[in-house]
């Protein structure tokens, strides 16, 4: 599973505030316990200086020092769990209460993630992707083919095929994606379907529409006061280990968008760091409307895949409105 430092940090930061919440959650019930149940800790300052007396014993010889030391300590357990019991108190009321026991709220076991910290990439993952409640509907448990028929069918089937081995390979193998064609034809879902399984598998994946993400780009180069809280979004867009940028063409194009699509695309290629774009304009639209580098770029290191047939979004509409 990958993340970028600042999404690795901020699962630390949980971490590290659960194990001071439960810190402060023990001082606060010792307190309770030293305060209102007589004797206990008398019993706890017994422990260490019966501690204290078998190592100076087990230093001069003395062999049976060590099981001594167990004996007293298990019937000083027994005594302070009595007392906690005739408080009303659970035994355990001084144990650490963690969130997670199997790790302790360390979020590793030995040198191997936690389970827990597993659970936490993957919802962290969702939710800084972008379209969490997206990927509820549009994934390949939802996909149908029902919509197509023809040429169109053979399209979609190809894409489809693509998608998968994309994401089988992705781990071994670079590679970046190219969907483009008309309307509503399953350009985005496919993107969507990608998206949901490379996250189920630990991946980090962000999606911007176009629009939004120029709009980004713009604020991070030009509002110089909120630059420092937009840096970290911003470095993930060049880390992020898929990036998605849906409905290129859809966003106000200019001098600064292709030549921030460029380096957006090129830093990505020279990192080998995968991208899929889908796009509602043709290849000959693509080129006339930005530059020949990125005209380039793509046709050159991206899979194309054309999706063609009737608007899916129209045609679900129409039938919603028949019943």
């Amino acid at each position: 599973m990958s993340l970028t430092n600042t999404q690795y940090n901020t699962i630390i930061r949980d971490y590290e505030n659960r194990q001071l919440n439960s810190r402060h959650d023990l001082e606060r019930k010792t307190a309770y316990v030293y305060d209102n149940i007589p004797g206990y800790r008398d019993l706890e300052d017994t422990v260490a200086s019966l501690s204290v007396a078998c190592g100076k014993k087990y230093l001069e010889g003395d062999e049976h020092a060590l099981q001594e030391l167990h004996e007293n300590l298990a019937e000083i357990a027994a005594r302070k769990a009595a007392l906690l019991k005739s408080a009303g108190l659970p035994e355990d009321y001084l144990k650490p209460a963690y969130i997670c026991p199997d790790c302790q709220d360390t979020g590793y076991i030995g040198p191997e993630k936690c389970h827990c910290f597993r659970q936490a990439m993957t919802t962290l993952l969702y939710e800084q992707s972008n379209i969490r409640e997206m990927l509820q509907s549009e994934n390949f448990q939802t996909l149908s083919y029902e919509y197509y028929e023809g040429e169109h069918l053979s399209h979609f089937k190809n894409a489809v095929t693509t998608c998968r081995n994309f994401i089988k390979n992705f781990n071994s193998d670079y590679h970046n994606l190219f969907f483009y064609g008309t309307v509503g034809t399953g350009k985005s879902f496919l993107s969507n379907c990608i998206a949901k399984e490379l996250i189920e598998s630990g991946h980090c994946v962000i999606y911007f529409s176009a629009s939004s993400l120029f709009d980004m780009l713009s604020k991070y180069s030009f509002d110089y006061k909120n630059k420092e809280e937009q840096r970290e979004r911003y470095q993930d867009l060049y880390e992020c280990d898929l990036l998605i940028i849906d409905d290129l063409g859809t966003e106000l194009t200019n001098q600064f968008v292709a030549s921030q699509l460029f380096s957006l695309l090129n830093e990505r290629h020279m990192g080998k760091r995968a991208t899929v774009i889908s796009t509602n304009l043709s290849l000959e639209e693509l080129r006339n409307r930005y530059s020949d580098r990125i005209f380039s770029r793509i046709t050159s290191h991206y899979e194309i895949c054309k999706l063609t047939g009737p608007d899916i979004r129209m045609y679900k509409k129409r039938l919603q409105n028949r019943k």
